[in-house]
C-alpha cells in the first residue's frame, strides 16, 4: 500500500490521544473503535426486532412473517432494518477479524 499525507494538526490530535505509539496503531485503534460503535448499533437493532417478533430474523423469514400480517408497511420496513442490521453484524464482526489479523 502507498504512503498517505496526514497534516500535522490531525497528527498533533493522534499524538495526545495515544502518545508514543505509531501512527498506522493510533489509526487502526481508531477504525476498531468505529467498527465496535457501529456493531454495537447492529446489534442493538437486531436485540429490538427479536424481542417485538419473539424470533430471530431467519425464523422470520421462515414464517413468511410479512405475508402472514398482511404486508403492511411496519412489518415490511421492520424486516429490511432487520436484514441490514443482521448483515451489518456479520460486516462487521469480518472488519474486526481482518483488522486483528486474524483471518
Amino acid at each position: 500500500m502507498g504512503q498517505i499525507a496526514i497534516s500535522e494538526r490531525v497528527l498533533g490530535v493522534l499524538e495526545a490521544l495515544e502518545p508514543d505509539v505509531t501512527i498506522e496503531a493510533q489509526i487502526a485503534h481508531l477504525a476498531q473503535g468505529e467498527l465496535r460503535r457501529r456493531l454495537a448499533r447492529y446489534q442493538l437493532s437486531d436485540r429490538l426486532f427479536r424481542e417485538k417478533y419473539g424470533m430471530s430474523l431467519d425464523e422470520f423469514e421462515t414464517r413468511a412473517l410479512i405475508k402472514e400480517l398482511n404486508y403492511s408497511f411496519e412489518v415490511e420496513s421492520d424486516h429490511q432494518d432487520w436484514d441490514l442490521a443482521v448483515d451489518g453484524i456479520r460486516s462487521m464482526e469480518r472488519q474486526l477479524a481482518e483488522l486483528r489479523g486474524t483471518v
